[in-house]
Parts: structure tokens; sequence; C-alpha cells
């Protein structure tokens, strides 16, 4: 899967990421720190890639909408340290089907994963 990480996001899951078979940039790579979110969602979808972020933004079915992007996962922990954040993104795409959710939003909690599809 080709994805970028937001900026609130640990730049350390490249690697585990990368392993796991995925093509993986961050906003940072691309110079995007400190841009709204329309301006990351832009060039997430411009780049094809499926977006993972903390961000309530990207939340709004509204306006992304299921099946009109290329995905979006959005993180959403009790207590998010940078530790807890690593911990379960790694985890969630070890034990996930992820390669199904183009185009999906998809939220991860603690506890749960929980998939809208088109």
């Amino acid at each position: 899967m080709k994805m970028k990480l937001d900026e609130n996001l640990p730049v350390d899951l490249i690697e585990p990421l990368s392993r796991l078979g995925h093509d993986v940039d961050t906003v940072l790579q691309e110079n995007l720190m400190g841009k709204d979110d329309p301006s990351v969602w832009k060039a997430s979808q411009g780049a094809g890639r499926f977006l993972v972020s903390q961000d309530l933004y990207f939340s709004d079915v509204r306006s992304h909408s299921p099946g009109t992007h290329h995905g979006v996962l959005l993180i959403r922990l009790t207590d998010p340290s940078r530790e807890d954040l690593f911990k379960r993104i790694v985890e969630v795409f070890e034990k996930e089907d992820v390669s199904t959710w183009t185009g999906c939003n998809v939220v991860a909690t603690n506890q749960k994963v929980r998939v809208r599809r088109a």
C-alpha cells in the first residue's frame, strides 16, 4: 500500500511499515509540516496515497466520503503517547487486511478497528 503519515505520527513508523511491504512517505519528507489539513489531504490524494493521521478533520465523511479518495486511517487512542501510537499502528498493519482499505474511512482505537466502505 502507498501511504502518507501525517506530521502528528512518529516518523519511526517508516521502517516497520516499509518492512511489511508498504511504500511510506511522510508530511515531513514533502515539506508539508505546518500546512493546513486541506493541503495535506490534497498532497496525499494527488500522490495516490492512503493517509494515516490522528487529525479529526479527516473523519468528516461529508467531505471525505468513502469511495471518493485513496483512503484514510484515523488513529484515536485514549492516551496517544508516541510509543502507544507506534505500537498500535504497527499492530494494526500487522494484523488487519489493509489491502482492502483502498477508498475506505478507517478508525483504529485502542481496542478495535472500524472500516467504512463505499
